[in-house]
């Protein structure tokens, strides 16, 4: 009896959940290769922290952030480096050294997502968690569209940042010169 409830299990698990896990890496794939920039609302929590605004993001590597602060904060990636500026600061860091080198890479997103399973199958969303250069990173896909529905990074600091994406908008007009670090006062 044991070993024909085995069989059945494992028969069920390979003709009805690995089927649905291999489209839902093909459907986020497939979008993902689409993907050339996106326009969105976020809500992020750092460490407890609540900030939010819109981001465009320009593949490969380019974020343009506006937050919904007094202090004007706007956070800017060319590709190489990120500067993160407020009235009276101004921070610059190699993209490299932070977990946005990844999130804002597509290709780096798809060969990750090939060899990786999903985190959950339960829930609303599909998740994939990576592990690379020191870096722990959770992305979240809408299981319905197959969106990016944000991100939960832990830096190398163990700092904790979670963002939730809203109002999405795919390929849109955008105007390049939204990537131009900004310069210190």
């Amino acid at each position: 009896m044991f070993k024909l409830l085995s069989l059945l299990f494992l028969f069920f698990n390979l003709t009805f959940i690995t089927p649905i896990m291999a489209n839902n890496k093909e459907r986020i794939v497939e979008n993902l290769q689409k993907i050339e920039n996106l326009n969105f609302e976020f809500e992020q929590n750092i460490n407890g922290r609540i900030e939010t605004g819109n981001c465009i993001v320009n593949y490969p590597k380019k974020i343009f952030c506006k937050y919904n602060k007094k202090n004007n904060k706007i956070l800017v990636s060319n590709g190489k480096s990120i500067v993160i500026k407020t009235i009276t600061s101004y921070y610059r860091y190699p993209i490299k050294k932070t977990p946005l080198n990844f999130i804002l890479d597509k290709d780096f997103l798809i060969s990750k997502i090939y060899d990786l399973d999903e985190k959950d199958k339960n829930s609303s969303f599909v998740n994939y968690e990576i592990t690379d250069s020191n870096n722990e990173l959770n992305i979240f896909f809408d299981r319905n569209n197959f969106n990016l529905i944000g991100w939960e990074t832990k830096d190398i600091y163990q700092n904790l940042s979670i963002t939730y994406l809203s109002s999405i908008k795919i390929n849109q007009k955008i105007n390049q010169n939204l990537f131009k670090l900004p310069i210190q006062d």
